[in-house]
Parts: structure tokens; C-alpha cells; sequence
């Protein structure tokens, strides 16, 4: 039993050996890229997809281990087309994933991303300002809600599927969009570049809609599926409880009041513009000066 042990330990140690920095790397990211992967299809059809082909893999090995040369030929056709299988039945697993990329913080930092200008950001206050007075306003009319926030992640399809209105957001506008019974208040307002871009637009369903709590309707459901796959910030009104609701990166947030949600917009939406450190300096120093003269 001892030898048994010690060349068990001879073997781990000659295996050891060959490891280098660059492989204990090199498996450490393929962990953690088989754990976003393995995070990302969980709960999902896809799931069933991976369960399916692994079951698969294996009948076909030990198929082919017994020699049966049909089962052979169809187990090395099998795995020459399977790649392309994968990326046929994952595609839209394989999209989410590259938008995810896409809107990590890394990338928003990149120099060619960032834009704070004060001519966006009186915009983007204007827009902020339309928004809180429509939705306290359809809040207490129990009035139903969605308006989707356009930033990095366009949203071409989406749009492709309302009414272009191209109109300066108001709260007035707002109420006659979503007043029931009329033919824009169906869908989602799509706004752009400080103004509402499209009205009655379609958004996609949430990839684990069975995930999404019964009680939350059609809109809230629209609200969590765009925000899924954008950037985009999305608020919904409730019709049934006329509660005020946030959607961004999937998650979906309650209960806003006006005060709230034009607390979370501004923080989300105003860029404050980096001080030159230069100009701060000179600043400083003049300061310093007549502070000196005034002394004199």
C-alpha cells in the first residue's frame, strides 16, 4: 500500500514538474470562461441543448470504442459538423455574450467612448425632467408606462418596429402617447439623442422569462428583455398599481418615487466633465495672489 501511494506521488510530482506560470494561466482562464458560460445558459433552453450533446458525445465514444464502424462513420461526422452546429443552436447565447463584452466597465472607459459635453448633458436634463413629471403623472392616473433610454447599445432593431415621432420630450407628449386605446400606447417610447425617437415599439422577451415573478406584467417583462441585451435605462409604469419601476442590466428595481427617480437618472445620465488639473492650478495660484494682496 505504501508503494502504491509513493509512486501515485512520484506521478503527481513528474506532472507538476512541466507546469509552468504560463499553463497554471492558461487554465485559469479557461475556468473562468467555462464558468461565465456555464452562468450564462443555466436555466435557460440552452441548457437542455448542452445536456443533450454531452449525452450524445458520450453514447458516440464508447460506440465507436466498440468498433462498430457505422456508428464510427456516424460519430466522426457528427463531431466534424458539431461546431457549427453549436454556433447555429447557441446563437443567441453566443450574442449575449458579446454584448456583455461589449458593456463591461473597460470598455465604457476607453477614451473614444466617453463624451461629456454640456450641450448632452442639458439634454440629458431636459429629457430627465419630461420623464419624472410624465411618469409622477401617469403614476397617479394608474396610466401604463415604457420609455426606454437609448446610450451605447443601439437599439436600431427595436425601433424598426414603432412609429419615428422625432419630438422633443415632454410631459404632455408623454401623456398622450400612453392615454389607453390610442394607436402609440402599445409598446415602448424609445428615446434618442435627447428626444423621443419612436413610440410603440417592440422589446424582446426575458432569456429566463420563467424566472420573472407571475404578478409582473407584459411591460415589466419588455422592460427586463431590453435591458438584457442594451445598456439602455428603462422605465415602466404599472397601469394595475401605478408603481414607478427601473430596469438596467436585467435587473429590475421598484417603487420609485419622483425625488428617486430623477436622483437615479442624474446619477446614470449627467456626465461631469474631468477638471483640468493644469486650469485647477491656475486657478489655484491667482487665488492665492489676491488672497496675498488683500492681506497687504
Amino acid at each position: 500500500m505504501f508503494a502504491y501511494l509513493t509512486d501515485i506521488w512520484d506521478n503527481i510530482k513528474s506532472v507538476l514538474s512541466y507546469i509552468t506560470p504560463v499553463d497554471i494561466l492558461d487554465i485559469a482562464f479557461l475556468s473562468v470562461i467555462m464558468f461565465f458560460c456555464i452562468k450564462l445558459v443555466r436555466e435557460t433552453r440552452a441548457e437542455q441543448l448542452v445536456k443533450g450533446i454531452v449525452l450524445l458525445s458520450v453514447l458516440l465514444f464508447f460506440l465507436d470504442q466498440l468498433q462498430f464502424k457505422v456508428m464510427s462513420i456516424i460519430a466522426q461526422t457528427f463531431f466534424n459538423i458539431s461546431l457549427l452546429a453549436i454556433i447555429i443552436m447557441f446563437q443567441p447565447e453566443l450574442r449575449r455574450i458579446l454584448e456583455r463584452v461589449g458593456r463591461t466597465k473597460m470598455s465604457k472607459r476607453l477614451p473614444f467612448l466617453e463624451s461629456a459635453s454640456d450641450e448632452q448633458n442639458k439634454k440629458n436634463t431636459a429629457v430627465i425632467n419630461s420623464i419624472v413629471k410624465a411618469c409622477e403623472s401617469l403614476s397617479r392616473t394608474m396610466t401604463g408606462a415604457l420609455i426606454v433610454i437609448e446610450r451605447q447599445t443601439k437599439l436600431g432593431e427595436q425601433i424598426e418596429t414603432g412609429t419615428l415621432i422625432n419630438a422633443v420630450p415632454s410631459a404632455e407628449l408623454f401623456g398622450n402617447i400612453f392615454v389607453p386605446n390610442t394607436p402609440l400606447h402599445d409598446g415602448a417610447v424609445i428615446i434618442r439623442d435627447g428626444l423621443i425617437h419612436a413610440a410603440a415599439c417592440y422589446l424582446p422577451k426575458p432569456a429566463k422569462e420563467e424566472l420573472v415573478p407571475k404578478e409582473l406584467g407584459t411591460r415589466h417583462r419588455a422592460a427586463i428583455g431590453i435591458s438584457e441585451v442594451s445598456d439602455a435605462i428603462v422605465i415602466v409604469v404599472s397601469e394595475e398599481t401605478g408603481v414607478i419601476s427601473v430596469a438596467e442590466d436585467g435587473k429590475l428595481t421598484r417603487n420609485f418615487s419622483g425625488v428617486t427617480l430623477r436622483k437615479y437618472l442624474s446619477e446614470q445620465l449627467i456626465r461631469i466633465a474631468p477638471e483640468n488639473p493644469k486650469k485647477s492650478k491656475g486657478a489655484s495660484d491667482k487665488g492665492k495672489k489676491k488672497k496675498e494682496s488683500a492681506v497687504k
